[in-house]
């Protein structure tokens, strides 16, 4: 079997973080601690690192600056996601 390369290991990595941060934003909008608005400007942020994911595998492999431009997208989106979840807005 191939060993996978770091570009590989770090798509998987951003992979299964853009898939935890998804469940994060469907979750408070389960429970109710985002609003439609919220949560679609989250979205909008998800969809965002999607394409500069998507963008970096362009030509086949994701290099090490560009896995650590698209980790930092996450770090803020991520920021995000907690501040919207614990302000005082909740949805209707």
């Amino acid at each position: 079997a191939q060993t996978p390369t770091p570009s590989d290991k770090a798509g998987a990595r951003i992979d299964a973080r853009q898939a935890e941060q998804q469940k994060r934003i469907d979750a408070g909008v389960k429970s109710g601690e985002l609003n439609k608005k919220e949560a679609a400007r989250l979205q909008k942020g998800q969809e965002r690192i999607q394409k500069m994911e998507d963008k970096a595998r362009a030509d086949g492999k994701i290099t090490k600056d560009e896995a650590r431009r698209i980790e930092k997208a996450q770090d803020r989106e991520s920021a995000k996601i907690y501040r919207e979840k614990h302000d005082k807005q909740k949805a209707k």
